[in-house]
């Protein structure tokens, strides 16, 4: 018996197109909005550093500063998420499959959770 009739089947390739057609325009969206984000960074810096005196200067310093310390809390974040998602997967395999070493597959997405975690906190630059 065939389980697949012709009515699912165009259902299914409607529901991929669209999926894909609105994936497309999200990302054609993004794309754009830091375009402008870019533009109007790019517009306010130039503003800042026509600027007379040291004020000037001192505001783009704070903005790199900033945007330090916001990559360096996202990789700490990821790192955090990723060592979760590695414990989390070994519990969950050695639950499923007691007494083997399948639980081992958890510890790839530890290792690398530690690994930015020990990035973020030792080697990456600080301010």
């Amino acid at each position: 018996m065939n389980v697949f009739t012709l009515p699912m089947a165009l259902f299914l390739a409607a529901a991929a197109s669209g999926m894909w057609a609105f994936v497309g325009v999200v990302s054609w969206a993004e794309i754009r909005r830091k375009e402008r984000a870019a533009y109007y960074r790019h517009e306010t810096m130039k503003k800042i550093s026509e600027m007379p005196g040291e004020s000037g200067l001192a505001l783009l310093r704070e903005d790199e500063r900033s945007i330090a310390r916001r990559r360096r809390e996202n990789i700490k974040l990821g790192g955090v998420i990723t060592f979760a998602v590695g414990v989390g997967l070994m519990i969950f395999v050695w639950a499923v499959h007691m007494h083997e070493p399948a639980p081992l597959v958890g510890l790839l997405p530890l290792l690398v959770g530690l690994a930015l975690l020990t990035y973020s906190y030792v080697l990456a630059p600080k301010d």
